[in-house]
């Protein structure tokens, strides 16, 4: 076999799941349209929804269709839950944390602080049980959810001065949503949860005093090291956000099961593909970034043990109170435990090496 041949013999394997022409035809054409939380300028995290939007058309033979929409243009960007809910939308592209006001428990859905890598929360959603037991939070807000792309372990954000200890955090306005917000404030600074295109305007005229959002790739994209020139890490609240895409129930429950497949598979490969995407495009975009002034600070140890010590705390307290929380919890926290055990173990050491021996 050629080269070029076997190029094409792969290239065609990646739509191996194509549905037969003759099948196709006698399927119905549908068009769905999609609402993102996600600007269109950060084309790897908006460009999961159009990995999705692309692999169903190419599956179902153009049959089945999916738009695209980014925040504003049908619903605002923190609204997209809402809109899947109440059948505005077929479907969205968001994180489960925008919505703690909701129920807390929707913060398993994208990142606990001090919780799981995006490999461990791949394991938790597809092996652990972890998608089962959200689908019967979503099941109250008429939606059906699938793992919808991760960023990997997430930057500290970017702040306007330096945090030399736990005590320059108070009266501090940051941008932090979900969780990690509710613990800032408890360390006492103001947390405050913008849409993306909405977190420079706000840093810019002195709204806000601190910003985080992904890492490098989409930081440097949205300009923040042109005021805040202070970049922290790690960001202890998101080690392995996850995305989700959400149906309307009734939506799905509606397809033919082909089309179910497709979406099922071409979630997967959304979700697969944006962590690759970003663990390719953080090393540069950081390196230029320090070539443009940006300053590196790890977070100060009694920042970090505060901050966990309230974590675990807060979710304590939530789980005495919410028992949709406490479900999740005490099904996530051994999990994450035992994760944990075997990472230390067999990961972690080999990076460590890998990492500082020259």
């Amino acid at each position: 076999m050629s080269r070029r041949d076997f190029i094409k013999g792969a290239t065609a394997g990646l739509v191996a799941g194509a549905l037969p022409a003759a099948m196709a035809k006698d399927l119905p054409e549908i068009s769905w349209r999609l609402a993102s939380s996600f600007p269109k300028s950060l084309d790897t995290i908006f460009g999961a929804a159009e990995t999705l939007a692309k692999r169903v058309a190419q599956i179902t033979g153009g049959r089945f269709k999916i738009r695209v929409f980014p925040p504003g243009e049908l619903v605002p960007g923190l609204q997209v839950l809402d809109a899947v809910q109440a059948g505005t939308v077929e479907a969205g592209h968001t994180a489960g944390y925008y919505y703690v006001g909701k129920n807390m428990a929707f913060a398993f859905d994208t990142a606990l602080p001090f919780g799981l890598t995006a490999r461990q929360q791949n394991a938790w959603m597809y092996a652990g049980g972890g998608l089962a037991l959200l689908r019967e939070l979503y099941q109250d807000y008429n939606i059906v959810q699938f793992p919808g792309g991760n960023t990997g372990a997430q930057m500290g954000g970017w702040f306007r001065r330096e945090i030399k200890s736990l005590s320059d955090l108070r009266g501090l306005k940051m941008r932090i949503p979900g969780l990690g917000g509710k613990i800032i404030s408890q360390l006492g600074g103001v947390p405050q949860t913008l849409p993306g295109p909405d977190i420079y305007p706000a840093l810019e005229r002195g709204a806000l005093d601190a910003a985080e959002w992904v890492g490098p790739y989409d930081d440097e994209k949205l300009g923040f090291h042109r005021i805040a020139k202070h970049y922290y890490y790690p960001g202890w609240w998101e080690g392995g956000p996850q995305l989700s895409f959400l149906f309307s129930r009734q939506k799905w429950n509606a397809l033919p099961e082909p089309y179910q497949a497709a979406l099922q598979a071409a979630c997967a490969e959304a979700n697969v593909r944006m962590l690759a995407d970003y663990d390719a495009k953080n090393p540069p975009a950081l390196m230029r970034l320090v070539q443009q002034g940006v300053r590196l600070h790890a977070y100060p140890k009694d920042v970090m043990l505060a901050a966990r010590r309230t974590a675990f705390d807060i979710y304590a307290d939530e789980a005495k109170n919410n028992p949709v929380f406490k479900t999740l919890y005490d099904r996530w926290k051994p999990f994450r435990d035992m994760q944990n055990q075997w990472f230390k173990i067999a990961e972690a050491p080999y990076q460590n090496f890998n990492y500082y021996v020259k």
